[in-house]
């Protein structure tokens, strides 16, 4: 089957069965968002993709493919209505602005609380979950000036750091974005404070209703957090831990990354000294994040994006990708290597492999360690 993607202009679905093809267009089996996004651009519908999914299977060595049963959708669409969630799809005219220009943006996702935060400037707050009582006690005061300030805040909705930044906003604006569905409360203890922020606030999931989280959806969902965002804070965080996965994304997907220095006898603080020394912005304050920001950054308004260019062309196939993931795992071993000596061995360029690395490590299939380097998972 041919695989170069003709121009078909991305446009969001316009009506109930549009909304319902692209859900199972993303919901079938081995369709991730970037192939979401080059099906979209080759057969220019939902339902045309879907028709061409097997075929598309099939040449990348799977056979019996079939996609994802219109029933799945339809116990989906009507747990979302249970919920009182809203599905928000690329492009429509809640999809936030912010995500738009990202090569692995959520097609679509579940909204539940005021949509109306999406529109307003935010800014990501993450850190550690054993966090001491001096990092919580600055994940509070931060979060209310920014508040005051007129920014959102983003955070996870995990114990900690998140938990705090979440409770400080709650009147001035918050957004959670879960790693499990957006009906689906992780960690039980954060409850009272979920139900608080769909009443007040906003939560968001790119995951099915119902879906419980599982180890290899929080980086996923790490990189909405920081995509949301006009900069990314971390208050607290170990030298491993899941919130430097958020400033490496972060960087990534150009925005700001920012730290709070803490002591370096504290290992809770070691990952954001890192940080710091790696040329991340120190905050002491909301003014510290505020001063920081390029004055012409932050989310298109709405209506001024040109969606047959956003997110950026791929015009490798399936069997493309599966071939550079096989080539990238049997380069790599227990041992760490490093990563420019990765691309360097591949003969690809860096902009190429990178978003195959990520999928690999959003797979469970390879680990980031310090110093830049990779191995097996």
């Amino acid at each position: 089957m041919d695989h170069i993607p003709s121009n078909h202009p991305l446009t969001p679905p316009h009506c109930a069965e549009a909304y319902f093809d692209w859900l199972r267009l993303l919901r079938s089996r081995r369709v991730g968002p970037a192939t979401f996004f080059r099906m979209m651009r080759e057969h220019g519908t939902a339902r045309d993709a879907l028709a061409a999914l097997p075929d598309v299977a099939r040449a990348a060595g799977v056979t019996d493919y079939s996609p994802c049963p219109t029933g799945v959708i339809d116990a989906e669409l009507k747990a979302a209505r249970k919920a009182g969630a809203t599905l928000l799809a690329f492009g429509d005219e809640h999809y936030p602005a912010a995500l738009m220009d990202l090569d692995d943006a959520p097609p679509m996702l579940w909204a539940l609380g005021d949509l109306s935060l999406l529109k307003r400037p935010m800014i990501a707050l993450v850190g550690a979950r054993n966090a001491s009582s001096l990092g919580l006690r600055m994940a509070r005061a931060l979060a209310r000036e920014l508040g005051k300030e007129g920014f959102v805040t983003v955070s996870g909705l995990a114990r900690g750091i998140d938990a705090q930044v979440h409770q400080a906003t709650l009147d001035s604006g918050t957004v959670a974005v879960l790693a499990g569905g957006v009906d689906v409360v992780y960690p039980a203890e954060n409850a009272v404070l979920a139900q608080d922020i769909a009443k007040k606030g906003l939560r968001l999931s790119e995951h099915p209703m119902g879906m419980k989280p599982f180890a290899r959806h929080f980086p996923m969902r790490n990189r909405i957090v920081s995509g949301l965002g006009r900069a990314v804070v971390v208050i607290e965080a170990a030298s491993g831990s899941g919130s430097l996965i958020t400033a490496r994304t972060a960087l990534d997907q150009g925005r700001d990354v920012m730290a709070v220095p803490g002591h370096p006898f504290d290992g809770r603080a070691a990952g954001c000294n890192m940080l710091l020394r790696d040329g991340a912005t120190l905050v002491r304050g909301a003014r510290d994040v505020i001063e920081a920001l390029p004055a012409d950054e932050g989310p298109t308004p709405s209506g001024q994006l040109d969606l047959a260019l956003s997110p950026p062309r791929e015009t490798r196939s399936l069997a493309d990708h599966a071939a550079l993931h096989r080539e990238i795992l049997a380069r790599l071993g227990p041992s760490p290597l490093a990563e420019d000596q990765l691309i360097r061995d591949l003969a690809l360029p860096a902009e190429a492999i990178a978003p195959q690395l990520l999928a690999l490590e959003l797979e469970g299939r390879i680990a980031r360690h310090s110093g830049g380097l990779l191995a097996l998972a």
